[in-house]
């Protein structure tokens, strides 16, 4: 179905005085987002931004990435969304290969020296970059210049009168996100305005994203999480209540004083709030989550007796997030599951043998495929052998996530491929075993990891400690082996005194190669 361009959706709200973000308290209308995004268009255009265009929005939570995001869409160019923890080199990284001509950033945004770290780049990342716009709530002004490229203040480009042209188109790209590349360059994953669109629509009616909706955003822009939260509720014609960064005493106030009804965000932003004494919930409908941090295992049954319904959500960044939500009527066992039912009447999912290639039954554990016409990604940007290697010839995506479907239509995932470990001839996901380390008093997390040994893959555990708490290797491992088949029981148990993890959009990621590192340099 064809549901138009970004600028046209904007364009039906063009004159609803109605907020359509409310930042730090201050309201900004569709009114007010549209004609600032058309006057954002314009200065692009000047600066040289044409049709299929990149420009890099190394921003947090702001009214203006939107704003520059739906003029980029106005230009048929393309938005490329930069992580704020990025540094020098994963931002030269980006510059570099998306031939970004355009760069906005906050050079004081929390106190870091931005524009140091791109002074840190290397030059030839950014011989496409023609021009830097600095954005700065203080109203200061830039220099003319920025590492020789042509600088001005952001509050100028949007300062300018509205371009009147629209150069979108439905299949035209719109936006880049990064793959997580905790071992490897990220991937770009691209999206056209097509399916941002319609994943949108179907994310509001599977929602119930209503008439009298609110939604807070708690995940960044920059990553799809927080992107299809606000999309969701850009189409659906409500407001989201956004701020720079995270931080849960100030999301439970504006939870209650703009009665929050819809909230999408991790594990660890919903312990956060659950922490905060007297915090109201009571407005809540919808409280999406995704897993994240191991310590958070039993977050769900928490937020029960707060009366707050946790609902797992599951999602990728090329077929977008919110891909598939858990019903909010199941039981506690069912909501902490990443997976559930797909919101596009469209999709479908099965799984396949990574060994034998063979589609598997329900119940299986395979990898994951699904074919979604309406979230998938247009490809890897600049990579098309990359984008062939991800899509089967039917048109499935492979999403190298481990999981198995239900008889109804649902799936649930359990781990990325890469994790998961085969033990005694059958897949297993690390995340069964590691729930049932997490049991023995005084583990606040645990990590599991496969470790070559002679006849095969041994299981190996690293856990961190409460506070307080003694280590001892052998009352864990003898509380597993009466919990678990033989072949799941951790060979050897290391205690240390965190993951290592590398920075993600929405948050940290636990590299489990570099334990798997530790596990074998701790063996011999």
């Amino acid at each position: 179905m064809n549901h138009g361009t970004l600028p046209d959706l904007l364009a039906q709200r063009v004159n609803n005085a109605a907020p359509a973000l409310i930042d730090r308290g201050r309201p900004v209308s569709f009114r007010e987002l549209a004609a600032e995004s058309r006057r954002v268009a314009r200065g692009l255009q000047q600066l040289g931004v044409r049709a299929g265009d990149c420009v890099a929005l190394w921003l947090p939570n702001v009214p203006a990435w939107l704003a520059t995001f739906l003029a980029c869409a106005q230009l048929g160019a393309i938005a490329v969304s930069v992580n704020t923890r990025f540094r020098s080199h994963e931002l030269a990284d980006i510059l570099h290969r998306s031939r970004s001509r355009v760069l906005l950033f906050w050079p004081g945004f929390k106190g870091i020296d931005f524009a140091g770290i791109l002074g840190s780049c290397d030059p030839q990342a950014l011989e496409h970059l023609q021009s830097v716009v600095v954005y700065d709530e203080a109203g200061a002004h830039p220099p003319a210049a920025v590492l020789g490229k042509a600088a001005l203040p952001y509050m100028l480009l949007a300062g300018g009168a509205p371009l009147l042209e629209n150069d979108a188109r439905p299949n035209a790209g719109c936006a880049i996100f990064t793959t997580s590349g905790t071992t490897k360059a990220p991937k770009f994953v691209l999206h056209d305005q097509r399916t941002v669109i319609s994943h949108a629509l179907d994310v509001v009616k599977a929602f119930s994203i209503q008439s009298d909706a609110t939604m807070l955003l708690a995940p960044p822009l920059c990553g799809v999480f927080g992107f299809c939260s606000a999309m969701a509720s850009l189409v659906a014609g409500r407001p989201t209540v956004m701020a720079p960064s995270w931080n849960a005493e100030q999301a439970a106030r504006d939870i209650v004083a703009h009665r929050i009804t819809h909230i999408n965000g991790t594990d660890e932003a919903a312990a956060q709030l659950l922490d905060i004494d007297g915090a109201s919930f009571s407005n809540i409908r919808f409280f999406g989550y995704a897993a994240f941090s191991p310590a958070q295992a039993d977050i769900v049954g928490r937020a029960d007796v707060r009366g707050l319904k946790l609902v797992g959500l599951y999602g990728t960044s090329e077929i977008q997030a919110l891909f598939a939500r858990q019903d909010q009527r199941a039981p506690i066992a069912e909501r902490m599951l990443g997976g559930g039912r797909a919101v596009s009447p469209e999709a479908r999912v099965r799984t396949r043998d990574p060994d034998s290639g063979a589609v598997l039954a329900h119940g299986a554990p395979g990898e994951l495929e699904f074919f979604a016409p309406s979230s998938r990604m247009a490809g890897y940007h600049g990579n098309p052998e990359a984008t062939r290697d991800a899509l089967t010839g039917d048109g499935f995506y492979r999403s190298g996530d481990l999981g198995y479907t239900l008889a109804d239509g649902r799936f649930v995932f359990l781990t990325r491929i890469g994790d998961a470990l085969r033990l005694g001839g059958f897949l297993v996901s690390p995340m069964e075993i590691e729930s049932v380390v997490q049991e023995v008093p005084g583990i606040a997390a645990c990590q599991v990891v496969g470790v070559a040994q002679a006849g095969g893959l041994v299981p190996i555990a690293f856990v961190v400690l409460q506070h307080g708490a003694k280590f001892n290797e052998a009352a864990i491992i003898a509380h597993v082996a009466g919990r678990l088949a033989r072949y799941k029981v951790p060979l050897r148990v290391f205690s240390v005194d965190a993951f290592p993890v590398t920075p993600g959009a929405n948050a940290t990621k636990i590299q489990k190669g570099k334990l798997r590192e530790m596990a074998e340099a701790l063996l011999h």
